[in-house]
């Protein structure tokens, strides 16, 4: 492997817009090239999601998600675990940072996330432009019809595929985690979504793969697994970590609980050390594709994942 020093300063004018319209369901708005950090995360008493078996995630693929672009999520999920004699740095090794996170009681974040159930909607059932509220719906119908199990300490994420529109996606925003009550006894789950930006936004949502929406134009990396395969592998990479450690709006933030930054989104736009506005920091580059990343995966796969705020170190901490 060598190691890329990409030094072309890029601050796109949508992505500050796209801070300041941050939703107020925990939008994640791809800070593309701003590296402001967060001078700390404040616990405000609530619980996380520290089940100690594992945080369950029930995905959803909606619309037509072919084969090779369901494999480098899977395989990401898949990383999530440590495996013995992986090369370093890995994608485990990212998510370690996260343990730190504890409740009230002093139980820190689950070390271990696995994809428990999924459901495939090929003939995309709520037609190609959707409300955020369907989301929610579709969820609770699924744990309804008993698809997926109830489960209060794991994550229903919802994926649409690239010709499919979602409120609010790509205009300010990038994904977004929420919670909402579901029968029995009004018990609160935690959902999620995520779409392909491919060909909606990858200036704003597959950024540094991606020429930025606005500002003067730079070189995109090469992506590993697809531009917006891997605009979504970041994507849940951020909305994750915010899900784990602020599922009901009174976990760990800064700012107002509806529009709060949280681990990953407190760091924008950092990949890896010395990042600055319009440069995502020194990254790994594989020698045959010249693609870039800061993490090994399963199944030999590379991914690039954002920084996420140490918070025993206050910093935002990279991989590479």
């Amino acid at each position: 492997m060598v190691y890329m020093s990409m030094r072309s300063p890029l601050l796109p004018l949508a992505i500050i817009i796209a801070l300041a319209l941050a939703p107020s369901s925990h939008g994640l708005s791809q800070s593309s090239s701003l590296a402001s950090t967060s001078a700390t995360l404040n616990y405000h008493g609530g619980p996380l999601l520290s089940n100690p078996a594992s945080i369950n995630i029930y995905l959803v693929w909606y619309g037509n998600f072919p084969p090779q672009d369901m494999a480098p999520i899977h395989d990401f999920f898949a990383s999530l675990i440590s495996s013995p004699g992986q090369q370093n740095p890995t994608v485990a090794g990212w998510w370690s940072t996260i343990l730190a996170y504890k409740d009230k009681a002093g139980k820190p974040v689950s070390g271990r996330v696995r994809v428990a159930a999924y459901h495939e909607d090929k003939t995309c059932s709520l037609g190609k432009n959707i409300k955020r509220p369907q989301i929610a719906n579709y969820v609770k119908k699924m744990i309804d019809t008993k698809v997926f199990p109830l489960d209060t300490t794991g994550v229903y994420l919802f994926l649409t595929a690239k010709d499919i529109l979602v409120e609010r996606f790509c205009l300010g925003s990038c994904g977004f985690h929420e919670s909402m009550a579901v029968s029995p006894r009004g018990r609160r789950v935690v959902y999620a979504h995520v779409g392909d930006p491919e060909i909606q936004c990858p200036g704003l949502c597959s950024w540094p793969y991606a020429i930025p929406a606005y500002g003067p134009p730079g070189k995109p990396l090469v992506s590993p697994n697809g531009v917006g395969i891997d605009g979504m592998i970041m994507n849940i990479a951020t909305i994750l970590p915010g899900a784990a450690t602020n599922p009901f709006k009174t976990g760990y933030f800064q700012g107002n609980a509806l529009a709060p930054l949280e681990a990953v989104t407190a760091c924008p736009g950092i990949f890896g050390p010395g990042a600055y506005p319009g440069y995502p920091g020194e990254l790994m580059v594989d020698k045959l594709s010249k693609a870039s990343y800061n993490a090994y995966g399963a199944n030999g796969k590379k991914f690039l994942l954002p920084a996420i705020w140490d918070l025993k170190g206050s910093t935002c901490k990279v991989l590479v």
